[in-house]
């Protein structure tokens, strides 16, 4: 019989979207029901969640609807991480109430995994990344989008040398978030506030760093334009309030090895392609367009010629010109799969990579692009060191 490691787990932020489907439900009680994190030496990682908050109403209806004890309850983010037997500290708050709290928990000797941004501002980032390396505690920063099965894809692409010499990557990622009158926003209203660290280079800037980062190499510059298409919106109880955060933002980020990327993001785009966000990746030896899930090939000696003619109706089908690339494999929840990573770090003391240094380059690219388009101009993205 196996023997099972219990590890302690702080969850802040859980009555949120994020922290509740895809941290909660879909992660740990997923490892859960599972059996736990086998470490294939007769060890169990057995994660026991603690639900942090300020409604406790709420906080004991989620403990209750998935068979948790009274003692998985608590509202004294203090008097948690007082407790030796919590192990680990997860943050999926608001970003202004972030680093606070990481920083707290980092001096009471826990081990950290949050959410991004893991800061509002580089210097608050960076703070974080020295305090951990001082208190020499284990940290990670959720980087979901690299466990996707369409980026995953990709990623085997990349490393196989499908696409020879990489030229360019362009992305689209967004969708409609209705405006809260006449339709209920499918986001919540601070993310629309600057005042309350919403908008939208903050959320994704972070994301498009680690994507392009790991994929493809460093960002060096980046330049960007943003907007707040949508000035008025209404929140949660119907009330008109004023958008003052970007609801898009159009990037250009020139790469390491000359490779330049283009990624645009909104909340105010209606969807016309096949999945919510796609990156296309052409290179000398071949193409690829990858979305969440599916990725699409076309190779060099496959490339149709089309000749433009203006004047006549296209003839051809582009998209049934692209082949699939198969599954070869089963993809878990990215979510889940991270946090198995972590746990396994933080237990058995394997590998892992995207530490709160890797928020802090996310957080960077964010500052950079807001001040890029404030001022109007490209900036180069210097490489951090603590």
């Amino acid at each position: 019989m196996a023997a099972r490691r219990t590890v302690r787990i702080a969850l802040n932020g859980v009555t949120g979207r994020m922290g509740y489907r895809q941290h909660l439900v879909r992660s740990i009680l997923a490892i859960r029901e599972q059996g736990g994190v086998d470490l294939g030496d007769g060890t169990v990682i057995w994660p026991e969640p603690l639900l942090v908050g300020r409604r406790e109403h709420a906080l004991r209806a989620l403990a209750a609807r998935h068979g948790l004890g009274d003692d998985a309850v608590a509202t004294d983010l203090d008097a948690v991480l007082a407790d030796d037997s919590v192990d680990i500290y997860f943050d999926a708050q608001i970003t202004l109430a972030r680093e606070e709290a990481i920083a707290k928990a980092i001096a009471a000797g826990k081990h950290i995994y949050t959410e991004k941004p893991t800061a509002t501002g580089v210097e608050g980032a960076l703070r974080l990344a020295r305090l951990a390396r001082d208190a020499g505690v284990k940290h990670g920063v959720v980087q979901d989008k690299l466990f996707l099965p369409g980026l995953l894809k990709l990623k085997r692409l990349v490393d196989g040398g499908f696409f020879g010499r990489i030229l360019s990557v362009r992305g689209e990622f967004g969708y409609w978030v209705f405006e809260g009158d006449w339709q209920a926003a499918q986001r919540p209203s601070w993310n629309y506030r600057a005042q309350d660290g919403g908008g939208i280079v903050v959320d994704m800037f972070p994301h498009w760093e680690y994507v392009l980062h790991e994929l493809f190499g460093r960002v060096e510059t980046v330049q960007a334009v943003t907007r707040t298409h949508i000035p008025q919106r209404w929140d949660e109880e119907g009330k008109a309030y004023e958008a003052t955060a970007d609801d898009a933002a159009y990037g250009i980020f020139e790469l390491a090895g000359g490779i330049v990327a283009q990624i645009n993001s909104s909340w105010s785009v209606r969807v016309n392609r096949d999945e919510l966000v796609e990156f296309q990746v052409d290179g000398t030896e071949g193409s690829a367009v990858a979305g969440l899930r599916n990725c699409r090939v076309q190779h060099r000696s496959a490339t149709p010629k089309p000749v433009w003619n203006p004047d006549i109706p296209a003839t051809e089908r582009f998209r049934g010109q692209w082949a699939e690339v198969p599954d070869n494999g089963e993809f878990d929840n990215g979510f889940k799969a991270q946090w198995e990573l972590f746990l396994r770090h933080v237990v058995a003391d394997e590998p892992y990579s995207w530490d709160l240094m890797a928020g802090a380059r996310g957080v960077q690219l964010a500052e950079l692009g807001l001040t890029s388009a404030a001022e109007g101009r490209r900036l180069s993205v210097p490489e951090l060191s603590l």
